[in-house]
């Protein structure tokens, strides 16, 4: 599949089957973690067979079912972090997608502690949240999204098509609750800003769409200001 069709083809996944993730792909995906990690000087960690955090034995982690693989997006207290944590995090959810596994963003519905327990975290680092993975017993559900007039603004007369590609890619970016609060907007024929207003975890959506606009706009067309 090309990057759009993984894009589409992507939903969240809650419930997942009894079936271990090969030996190979932990490898393939822990490797491609490293790299994140590399790149947005982050702490990500990957736990396999670890049923701890979505135990269902905690009443309210109830809507998952057979989480036992996630990965931990953990990271410093530094300038835009909660963006970088949106961004490297969703590059990992489209890479394990394309491997054929399923995933969901978590934000609250997980057991913090015992995740920290599993986890190496230094004295100047934080559990941001975590991506449930796995093979799901179903590939998910699609969700509305808004217009795309509603997510963009330009003062430019022609907008071009690079830059309509990545708002429409943005569109199809998972949110918290599905919310959708970001906007981007065209400034000087080739520079977007792009922000978001205040929600549950927007300033880590923030991340998310921008690492799906950059997909679909093509990172030489534009820079970020």
């Amino acid at each position: 599949m090309n990057m759009l069709e993984v894009i589409k083809a992507r939903h969240s996944v809650r419930e997942y089957k009894n079936i271990e993730i090969p030996e190979e792909l932990v490898k393939t995906i822990q490797n491609e973690i490293d790299i994140c990690n590399q790149e947005g000087g982050l702490h990500i960690q990957l736990l396999t067979n670890e049923p701890q955090a979505f135990s269902t034995l905690l009443p309210h982690y109830g809507h998952f079912r057979g989480v036992e693989n996630y990965i931990a997006l953990i990271g410093g207290n530094t300038q835009n972090i909660y963006e970088k944590i949106g961004y490297y995090g969703e590059k990992l959810v489209l890479y394990i997608q394309g491997l054929g596994l399923n995933s969901c963003w978590v934000g609250v519905s997980f057991s913090k502690n015992n995740v920290r327990k599993n986890c190496a975290i230094n004295d100047n680092e934080k559990l941001y949240c975590v991506i449930s993975i796995g093979y799901g017993t179903s590939q998910g559900n699609t969700h509305k999204i808004k217009n795309i007039e509603e997510v963009y603004k330009s003062k430019e007369k022609q907008i071009p098509q690079w830059f309509i590609n990545g708002v429409e890619y943005a569109l199809l970016a998972p949110t918290a609750m599905n919310q959708q609060k970001f906007m981007f907007e065209l400034k000087n024929k080739n520079e977007v800003a792009a922000t978001a207003s205040k929600g549950f975890f927007s300033k880590i959506d923030l991340g998310i769409v921008k690492y799906h606009f950059e997909l679909g706009a093509g990172k030489e067309n534009f820079k970020w200001v």
